[in-house]
């Protein structure tokens, strides 16, 4: 009877323990966001999924060799790595919460042992040796889930910050290519820059021997060299911007700037992808991307630290035992030793104020990183789209630049051909040769752009954050 009793008692506690704090569930994904992504054309490809090591699509040896060393060597990286060794420590810890912890003591003094009094073998003011020795032994009964719940938010901490740790990656591996495509965009507008310095110059030489044999005028040879010096200008600027997408690199390669790659150096041209752009569809992206992962890791630690914190309102129970030794030449006999053994009982009941407070920081914890799941899930499907705009009207104007430069070249030689042959003024040569150069000037920026555009798009796809020990080795 006494036992059934005892067992009625503990049944709402048993209750409590399965029940402290809510069970976990992952949120659901927008239904709207399982389709293809709402930004469509003929460069992308929706049926095929981003691949891990979407720089490989360049078909450039030196870009692989350059996301391997960034992967090895950059200081992000190092960083994050260090950051996921402590989570994994403080898991360890959490996971140590589960065993028993023991605590033993000794030590042998000397002095007077007895004040006041004389005892066994000694007399006051005696001085003499004394020994001492303790074991503590103590175990948490981790009947509400506490120890459990604590060690769910250490564990969901620790995978939030290797999430974190890929979301470096993915922006080691997007910057790297970003900061070489565009040493290598530069390098070529720089090329196109002198050429169209060499067109100026040959022109300048051109009217000022017709002014010296008198055919032209004073006027002409200084509208030559004005364009000759506003082409000369634009070298400068390339030039510092080619510098520091290469020092940019370097860094991101974990290297001074006296470190740059000789492959970067060397590049001329952008390169461009071989294929269709794969992109695959919502659901993938976020199932892939590791901010959006990190994000519902720290949600899902925050519920757990809601039990955590549920589990204060229940006793803590705690078996364990101890045993205390003392020995001197006034204490001997069974006085020496004592020890005690049972269970420990903890409890701030009735005062339960201060646990309800903290479950109520607890559930509005969750609820803010909720709210911010839910957030990092819209922000990540903007990027997208907007990367995904962003390349096709890039393109696009590339296309049209392209066009542009084409006809603005033959415009230039038939303006030459007809001032050659004195149909027309040098005025009319000077018009046809700004043109030139301004669409020679902006069919290199959009270069520049657009292959920065398709980086903004592998990177808002999140790939890049698997695999990476099976990145390419090739020399750069």
């Amino acid at each position: 009877m006494r036992k059934s009793k005892a067992l009625a008692l503990l049944l709402p506690w048993l209750a409590a323990a399965c029940a402290a704090g809510p069970a976990y569930e992952r949120p659901p994904e927008p239904s709207t966001a399982a389709g293809p992504f709402v930004t469509q054309g003929g460069g992308f490809d929706a049926a095929a999924a981003l691949p891990d090591d979407w720089w490989r699509l360049y078909d450039d040896p030196a870009l692989n060799a350059l996301i391997a060393r960034a992967f090895a060597a950059n200081t992000d990286l190092r960083v994050a790595s260090a950051n996921l060794a402590k989570a994994r420590a403080v898991l360890q810890e959490a996971r140590a919460g589960r065993l028993p912890s023991t605590s033993v003591t000794g030590g042998v003094s000397y002095g007077d042992a007895s004040q006041g009094g004389t005892g066994q073998g000694g007399s006051a003011g005696d001085a003499q040796w004394s020994e001492n020795a303790g074991l503590a032994l103590s175990w948490e009964v981790d009947l509400f889930g506490r120890v459990g719940r604590s060690i769910e938010a250490a564990r969901a901490d620790t995978e939030a910050v290797e999430a974190a740790r890929d979301a470096v990656r993915v922006t080691v591996a997007a910057e790297t290519t970003r900061a070489y495509l565009n040493a290598c965009a530069y390098s070529y507008a720089l090329d196109v820059a002198r050429e169209s310095l060499r067109t100026s110059d040959e022109n300048l030489r051109l009217v000022t021997a017709q002014e010296r044999a008198g055919s032209v005028g004073k006027l002409d040879v200084e509208r030559a060299g004005a364009a000759t010096a506003a082409a000369r200008a634009a070298i400068p600027a390339l030039e510092r911007q080619r510098q520091a997408a290469l020092f940019e690199l370097a860094a991101l390669l974990g290297a001074t700037p006296d470190g740059v790659p000789q492959a970067a150096r060397a590049c001329s041209a952008p390169p461009e992808p071989a294929a269709i752009l794969p992109v695959g569809d919502g659901a993938a992206l976020l199932r892939r991307r590791p901010d959006l992962r990190e994000a519902e890791r720290r949600l899902a630690a925050d519920i757990a630290r809601i039990g955590v914190a549920t589990a204060d309102l229940y006793p803590r129970i705690s078996l364990g035992g101890s045993g205390n030794f003392y020995r001197s030449d006034t204490v001997r006999g069974g006085d020496s030793f004592s020890f005690s053994l049972g269970p420990l009982l903890s409890w701030s009941f009735p005062n339960v104020s201060v646990a309800r407070a903290r479950i109520r920081q607890a559930e509005a914890q969750g609820d803010a990183s909720l709210a911010a799941f839910d957030g990092k899930v819209v922000t990540a499907l903007k990027e997208v789209e907007q990367a995904l705009a962003g390349v096709a009207t890039e393109q696009d104007r590339l296309d049209a630049l392209r066009e542009a430069q084409e006809r603005s070249e033959r415009a230039y030689r038939f303006a030459d051909l007809r001032y050659r042959a004195g149909s027309i003024g040098y005025l009319d040569v000077l018009v046809a040769q700004a043109d030139l150069l301004s669409a020679r000037a902006s069919y290199a920026s959009s270069l520049q752009q657009l292959s920065s555009a398709r980086i903004d798009l592998f990177k808002a796809l999140g790939g890049g954050w698997r695999d990476s020990e099976t990145v390419g080795s090739e020399g750069p």
